[in-house]
């Protein structure tokens, strides 16, 4: 089962938490009504955790057991070719605006490990913290798959996960509220936010709705336009309104889920649109665009201050198209071929791959 019309959520969600990291004091987000709203737009991250854990469910609903070491293969066919990219684009920076290069921080973030060391967690490439909490959900899911949710009715396994997500949230607002808590960037403040064991729940609520839809297949798709139109509204509504709550870790997974599964089921216009090449294309080179955006946007502010443009507003937009072309050309060129190289160990076709491409493109 592939559900095209999540895919394009996905450039939305990257493209929402670029704007938080660069995006907030520009226009048109530094008006109020949105400053207040994107300033809360790393949810994003919060929202691919559930899906990442949803997606996984459908993917392998026919698999009888997952074995974990193909399993893994495939998880770092996916991740690294634009991981090592990025890397490789930030030692480039170094080296071009002579800075010094951190040794350490380049070790730990190639290890994936950074998020399990407090203090460390923004080694390099600071957004790819949530690599590492995606690499934990992959160790864990096979053992999952084959020894819960292959072995246990779907009432066994959606109660568990219930109480985890419940504690979850409960332990975490103990946590923020407590002594412990030293404001940013201390290193109890990354432990609260990105342990990785503290978002272990919206992958397991992503597991659980992925369960739930394939028990409800039988059910026609409809449209649902308008639910999912009040459900943005509530997470725009939740991102506005300061209640008390911090949504990082999982607490909006009570509008995220729904939302999701609204979504898998509509046939409405929304997923007439969502379902058009180009914006399905969007969606598939959002991974570039999240793990890409450090290193563009160093690179753009750089070469930006050579030509003396130091305007936020140029940079930002400016960043934002480099980064699109370069998530772009990520994906076709270094993606999707080495990906196919690792999983299929054909090299021969990696490079015909690019030969193809790149004679495609000279072509016209």
């Amino acid at each position: 089962m592939r559900l095209e019309q999540l895919t394009f959520t996905r450039f939305l969600a990257a493209m929402a938490i670029v704007i938080y990291h660069y995006g907030v004091n520009v226009f048109p987000f530094e008006h109020k009504f949105l400053n207040s709203i994107f300033k809360q737009a790393n949810v994003g991250v919060s929202y691919f955790f559930i899906l990442s854990g949803f997606v996984m469910i459908i993917a392998y609903q026919n698999k009888g057991s997952i074995n974990f070491w193909n399993f893994i293969k495939k998880r770092i066919a996916r991740i690294y070719p634009a991981y090592g990219f990025a890397i490789l684009m930030l030692i480039a920076y170094f080296a071009y605006t002579l800075e010094p290069l951190p040794i350490g921080q380049l070790l730990l973030n190639s290890t994936l490990l950074q998020a399990w060391l407090p203090g460390h967690v923004f080694a390099f490439n600071y957004p790819s913290w949530s690599l590492t909490v995606e690499m934990f959900f992959y160790v864990t899911f096979p053992f999952l798959f084959n020894w819960f949710y292959n072995r246990y009715p779907l009432k066994k396994i959606l109660i568990p996960i219930g109480i985890v997500f419940i504690l979850s949230q409960i332990v975490f607002h103990l946590l923020i509220n407590s002594q412990f808590y030293k404001p940013f960037p201390s290193d109890n403040y990354q432990f609260i936010y990105y342990f990785p064991l503290l978002h272990f729940n919206e992958f397991l609520v992503g597991n659980a709705l992925g369960l739930f839809l394939i028990n409800q297949n039988k059910q026609e798709s409809r449209n649902y336009d308008l639910y999912i139109l009040g459900l943005i509204g509530l997470v725009l509504i939740a991102l506005k309104t300061n209640i008390g709550l911090v949504y990082h870790n999982g607490m909006l997974a009570v509008v995220f889920v729904p939302l999701i599964y609204f979504i898998s089921r509509n046939n409405g216009l929304i997923t007439k649109i969502s379902n058009l090449k180009p914006l399905i294309f969007l969606g598939e080179i959002s991974y570039g665009i999240y793990i890409l955006q450090h290193p563009v946007f160093s690179w753009t502010t750089a070469l930006m201050k050579q030509i003396h443009l130091n305007n936020p507003t140029y940079i930002f937009y400016t960043g934002v198209v480099f980064l699109i072309v370069v998530s772009a050309i990520s994906y076709r060129f270094i993606e999707v071929p080495l990906q196919k190289m690792i999983n299929d160990q054909n090299r021969i076709g990696y490079i015909n791959f690019v030969k193809k491409n790149l004679s495609i493109i000279f072509n016209k």
